[in-house]
């Protein structure tokens, strides 16, 4: 199953680009589909797109839940595309 996945947006990277983190692994994406896109600002994650903002409350609560389903979402995030490791 893939699941759509809260991310926080570390940097942009370009005009419809930017890194996102999720448990230390870092990744790139597209967030051509969201507006105002700022570094700090959570988003949900799906096959590489940022479909929506959403706040950081949120974002923890869903990662719980997915955590508490025993799903391995890490797993699902680290193998789509290119990781990029993150800085100590």
């Amino acid at each position: 199953m893939c699941h759509a996945l809260p991310v926080k947006i570390v940097a942009l990277t370009g005009p419809e680009t930017a890194k996102v983190s999720l448990g230390g692994i870092v990744k790139e994406i597209s967030i051509a589909l969201i507006d105002d896109p700022k570094p700090g600002d959570y988003v949900v994650l799906h096959v590489g797109y940022a479909l929506a903002k959403i706040d950081e409350t949120e974002a923890e609560r869903t990662l719980a839940l997915l955590a508490a389903e025993g799903s391995d979402f890490m797993g699902e995030f680290s193998a789509v595309g290119e990781a990029i490791e993150a800085p100590p």
